[in-house]
């Protein structure tokens, strides 16, 4: 078989469906502000995260400013975790749990 007939394997990618985004979570703080290192065994719930994808339902409503790439605040309570990546730091989050978008003012 040649190089050119050999199929390539195809990307899986995860599209959200309904008012849902997919957002990667910011990684853990592992450090205060102070300065204060926190154990490994503790956890901080992170609340921020980047879009990675927008539903095609979302994308066209004008009510949702959001956008892929967008660092947005969010409540984790019905995030559903993507076991797609070994960090497992991908969720799919309803629309509505999305609390707050970071915007730089120019």
């Amino acid at each position: 078989m040649s190089e050119a007939t050999k199929k390539t394997p195809a990307l899986e990618t995860v599209e959200p469906i309904g008012k849902r985004v997919l957002i990667r979570k910011d990684e853990d703080k592992k450090q205060t502000k102070s300065g204060i290192h926190l154990p490994d065994k503790m956890e901080i719930p992170t609340l921020t995260g980047r879009i990675v994808s927008v539903s095609a339902e979302v994308a066209a409503d004008v009510k949702y400013p959001i956008e892929q790439y967008d660092r947005v605040l969010f409540n984790p309570k019905e995030a559903i975790p993507v076991d797609f990546e070994g960090d497992n730091r991908l969720f799919v989050v309803p629309i509505e749990n999305i609390v707050a978008v970071f915007r730089k003012t120019h």
